[in-house]
Formats: structure tokens, sequence, C-alpha cells
């Protein structure tokens, strides 16, 4: 009577586990196949295969336009260092100001406004590879070296 029962309980746990393994496929299946209309497993393993090209070739798209963005973004202005300084002993405060603009690269722009209290002139020196075919003043030296400390 005992092994009876133990043959029983032991059926009993197999079908059990075989139900929830069947049910798991099932489901699985059901999720598988959610979008696509009636048809047979040949007809959803199809539409899956199709919707995975679509989904390669628009990752290689993305892809390659991020690599393309990555390129340009070193030629945009990332680094900024400005220095404000009084040029002038009979002016009050501090209001000319040299601002270094550089890319990843450290090319760019040092724009420096020196302001007297008739006018205010400014000007535009090129920077290449981190160096200025005109000669940089202490203040431009100082705004460059500030926007090379910034790390891209």
């Amino acid at each position: 009577m005992e092994i009876v029962f133990f043959v029983l309980a032991g059926f009993f746990v197999w079908l059990v586990i075989l139900s929830i393994i069947t049910f798991w496929e099932f489901r699985f299946f059901k999720r598988l196949s959610k979008q696509i209309d009636r048809g047979n497993l040949v007809s959803v393993l199809e539409e899956i295969v199709r919707r995975e090209k679509i989904n390669a070739k628009g990752l290689e798209e993305l892809r390659s336009k991020f690599f393309g963005l990555e390129g340009d973004v070193q030629f945009h202005i990332q680094k900024l260092g400005m220095v404000r300084f009084n040029p002038f002993k009979e002016l009050g405060g501090d209001h000319s100001f040299s601002l270094a603009l550089l890319n990843a690269k450290d090319s760019g722009v040092i724009i420096t406004g020196l302001h007297t209290r008739e006018r205010t002139r400014v000007y535009v020196k090129d920077i290449k590879r981190g160096k200025s075919e005109l000669e940089l003043s202490e203040e431009e030296k100082r705004a460059f070296k500030k926007a090379q400390k910034i790390k891209v």
C-alpha cells in the first residue's frame, strides 16, 4: 500500500512539473507571437527573423551616426577659460577680460576686451593646436591655461 502511495505521489509531482513547464512554454509562445496574426510556428519565426533584420539595420545606422558625431564633437568648443583684469591703474575694477574658447584639440580663439573710460577695444587671436602665431599677453596666457585644464 505504501509503495502504491509513493508511486502515485511521484506521478502527481511529475504531472505538476510537466504542467508548469507546458504553461511556461505556452506563455512564452504567446508573447513571441503577440503582434502576429494567427499562423503556424514557421510564420511566427519568419516574422521574428524579419524584425530582427530591420532592428539590426537600424542599429547599424545609429552606430554609424554616433561615430560620425563622436568625430565631429572634437571640433566644437569644449574648453573655456576666462580672466578678468585691470590693465590701467587709473581705472578702478577689473573691467577688462581675456576669454579662451578651445576645442578638444586645443584650437580656437582668445578674445580680449580692454576697457577704458572712452571706449572698449576687442582683440581676437587664433589658437591652432595649442599655439598662437601672435604673442599672447600674460592675461591671455592665464585664460588659455585655465581652458587647457578642463578635461574632455
